[in-house]
């Protein structure tokens, strides 16, 4: 679906296929309208997907914008893409894109590596609009999110460390960052797993103590008593989704999170900072220079949060091998402390807070991008349930 970067809806292309399954990802949505119609966009949202194949595949609609009406004829569109929503991004809005490229090829400009090329659209959804701006022997990325996510420029700049991307600028939701060698490790085994869990965990030991300096960039709070309120409220309101048994369980196991927060503090670990979405895909570069990417649903809490996600998506020989270093730097650093037994009780309260993490993306995100999250708390209470079972 077609308008102009004035708000003028134009009307829709005929339809066309696209190599990459994934919604968010529009590079490949721009090149295929470029090949098939001779049409270059600025995919702007998601329209609607099929709701079973959510978030991938399928037959599915963007609105986009272009910078005139092709010569092509366009088909109507049922209802209105752009009726007021107040929940919409910014860079969802027609306009909103080259607004915050202004501000990046401005800030580029003013460091001396102005901008080179033509512009990439990567990816964009309700939680990121992600571009890449070649610049000379390199390139810089722009990343927008939600402000639910504006905190993720802040702690950029206080970890300020070899790990994490390196901030050129932020403002508000902007970031603007230097391209980062490497390539992405969503297929990493063996010992590279192990240096990613020593990436994580040193930085996790560096900030432990210093909880304060993070809640006041506007970090999530996920210590036990926000977490068990977070917990409570997202299981009352899925609760007419799920099956009595799993609702029965999840009552069972608000009411004993009190006692299981206290075993957790015997196992003597502290409170610090959590990535929130820690897995291979999320760890970009060579073993030997390893950075840790997206930290926009970081917050903070029990650094054994983190392991859940990282294990999720590991054969079954390689998991074993992750805990036992997960838990051997955690002793080392911690003497007395009892990472395993930390582990095995945060199991069910890491997909506790899973939950309410896509509860508060359906909170905050415009109905039509609600496809994406809308199984997720479901989801994750059923493993929460099942973990404490």
């Amino acid at each position: 679906m077609l308008c102009l970067r004035d708000g003028t809806v134009l009307g829709a292309l005929p339809p066309f296929p696209v190599g990459v399954e994934w919604w968010p990802e529009v590079a490949a949505v721009v090149a295929a309208a470029r090949a098939s119609h001779g049409v270059d966009v600025t995919v702007l949202r998601l329209l609607e997907g099929e709701p079973d194949r959510a978030p991938g595949g399928g037959r599915v609609a963007y609105l986009a914008e272009v910078d005139a009406a092709p010569a092509a004829p366009l088909a109507a569109w049922p209802g209105d893409p752009l009726a007021h929503e107040p929940l919409r991004v910014s860079y969802a809005h027609p306009g909103g894109p080259a607004e915050h490229l202004r501000w990046a090829d401005a800030v580029l400009a003013a460091r001396g590596t102005p901008r080179t090329a033509a512009v990439e659209q990567m990816r964009t959804w309700n939680l990121s609009s992600i571009w890449r701006l070649p610049i000379s022997g390199s390139a810089a990325w722009l990343k927008v999110v939600p402000p639910f996510f504006a905190h993720e420029g802040r702690i950029l700049a206080l970890l300020e460390s070899d790990f994490v991307p390196r901030l050129i600028a932020t403002e508000g939701p902007r970031i603007l960052l230097e391209e980062l060698p490497g390539p992405d490790r969503y297929e990493a085994a063996g010992d590279s797993l192990l240096a990613m869990v020593r990436l994580l965990v040193g930085l996790q030991t560096t900030w432990a103590g210093r909880v304060e300096d993070l809640l006041a960039l506007g970090l999530p709070d996920w210590r036990p008593e926000p977490l068990a309120a977070l917990a409570a409220d997202a299981v009352a309101r899925t609760a007419a989704g799920l099956e009595p048994s799993v609702l029965r369980e999840l009552e069972r196991l608000l009411s004993e999170l009190p006692r299981r927060f206290e075993r957790l503090a015997d196992c003597g670990l502290p409170a610090t900072l959590v990535h929130g979405d820690f897995h291979r895909g999320n760890v970009r570069g060579p073993d030997d220079s390893l950075v840790l990417l997206d930290w926009g649903d970081c917050g903070v809490g029990h650094p054994l949060l983190d392991q859940a996600a990282f294990l999720e998506h590991l054969p079954t020989d390689e998991r074993a091998l992750v805990e036992r270093e997960w838990s051997r730097i955690w002793q080392a650093g911690f003497p007395g402390s009892d990472p395993d037994r930390a582990a095995r009780l945060l199991k069910p309260v890491a997909a506790l807070r899973q939950a309410v993490i896509y509860r508060g993306f359906l909170d905050r995100i415009e109905p039509d991008e609600q496809i994406y999250h809308a199984a997720d708390p479901a989801m994750w209470l059923v493993r929460a349930a099942d973990f404490a079972r």
